[in-house]
């Protein structure tokens, strides 16, 4: 086999591994995520924290910000089974109503996505029902995820301003898993594949091969 030959037959092997690679990261799955989110202001080791203040004589609290590092748990009760964080800001963006700006990202530290994180940004009008934000990326798992969110609060302290939301989360992400283990096989073989195209080269430069 010529050098011409075999590197050939190196571009066309290599083809047909990167088209494998590339159909398995197309694949899409989608899940269904429900969760409860507690929003903690009152008490000693509150979760959610004033960090600016809205100017006096402002009607609907326009400009006031939120930090938080809110639990989240598979109930309604704050003692079931704890399942990640909700971290971010939370802020009043609207001089008229009572709609947040919500920067949040839904950090899984239990279970199946353990390790992985959603991120939402948009807007939260606190005093509808259901309410509906999108879901713009993610981390491990969720890499490349796109989605909505519907939050339902399901108990509000008027006293406090301590709540519990009821989290349905529908996100389309990358099957990044099962690209991951193609590569795992794959890697070998082209190493391997590559080790020999060199062998040959060398051999035919010096004679060796004809």
């Amino acid at each position: 086999m010529t050098h011409q030959d075999w590197a050939a037959l190196f571009v066309a092997v290599n083809g047909v591994f990167s088209e494998k690679l590339i159909a398995t990261k197309r694949e899409e799955k989608m899940n269904h995520l429900h969760f409860y989110f507690h929003d903690i202001t009152s008490g000693k080791n509150p979760t959610a924290v004033n960090i600016v203040t809205a100017p006096d004589g402002t009607r609907s609290g326009f400009g006031s910000t939120v930090m938080i590092d809110d639990p989240l748990t598979e109930e309604q009760e704050s003692t079931s089974k704890f399942v990640g964080r909700a971290q971010g800001i939370y802020a009043m963006a609207s001089q008229n109503d009572s709609s947040l700006l919500m920067m949040l990202n839904l950090v899984f530290m239990e279970g199946t996505y353990k390790g992985s994180s959603l991120s939402v940004l948009g807007r939260n009008p606190v005093f509808l029902d259901v309410r509906e934000m999108p879901i713009v990326g993610g981390t491990g798992l969720f890499r490349l995820a796109r989605g909505y969110a519907l939050a339902h609060t399901v108990w509000y302290d008027v006293n406090t301003g301590d709540a519990i939301v009821e989290y349905n989360v529908y996100v389309s992400h990358y099957n990044t898993s099962g690209a991951a283990k193609d590569r795992q096989g794959i890697a070998p073989i082209c190493s391997l594949f590559v080790v020999l195209f060199a062998m040959v080269s060398v051999l035919q430069l010096n004679g060796g091969t004809h």
